[in-house]
């Protein structure tokens, strides 16, 4: 994966993951760096609540590993959120996945590893790979 990578919620899930194969998948986009936005670490904390049960401590660990490993993170800004607007309304993804798509896009990423969106589809120079489809996604 290149510095170029915006790493999508399911990829820090994942990491987290009982299916070995997504975990070690994740584990190895997350180790390869990526950038991803506060969005992102909201989601990650509302999964780890909610559906993983995990306490504050824990999520709070968890959280330290993610930006000790991601390149950067980025705020969701104004211009973010129109644009995901559009996006939403122009390609039919949720309002969430519009946002991400937005951040990936406005930090000029050149793929968006994620298994929630179309795998291949090229939107603003911008790849959405599923890193979990296949090995070879990853390091592209």
């Amino acid at each position: 994966m290149s510095a170029s990578s915006f790493l999508g919620a399911d990829v820090l899930i994942y990491a987290l993951s009982d299916d070995p194969a997504k975990a070690e998948r994740a584990a190895e986009a997350l180790a390869a760096g990526g950038s991803i936005s506060v969005q992102v670490l909201n989601e990650f904390v509302n999964v780890c609540r909610k559906r993983l049960k995990l306490d504050r401590k824990e999520i709070e660990e968890r959280l330290a590993v993610v930006r000790a490993l991601v390149s950067e993170v980025v705020p969701v800004s104004l211009d973010m959120h129109e644009r995901a607007v559009e996006l939403a309304q122009d390609c039919g993804f949720s309002f969430y996945d519009a946002l991400t798509v937005a951040a990936a896009v406005g930090l000029d990423c050149s793929e968006l590893l994620t298994e929630d969106m179309q795998d291949g589809r090229v939107l603003m120079n911008l790849t959405i790979r599923n890193p979990f489809a296949s090995p070879s996604k990853l390091g592209r």
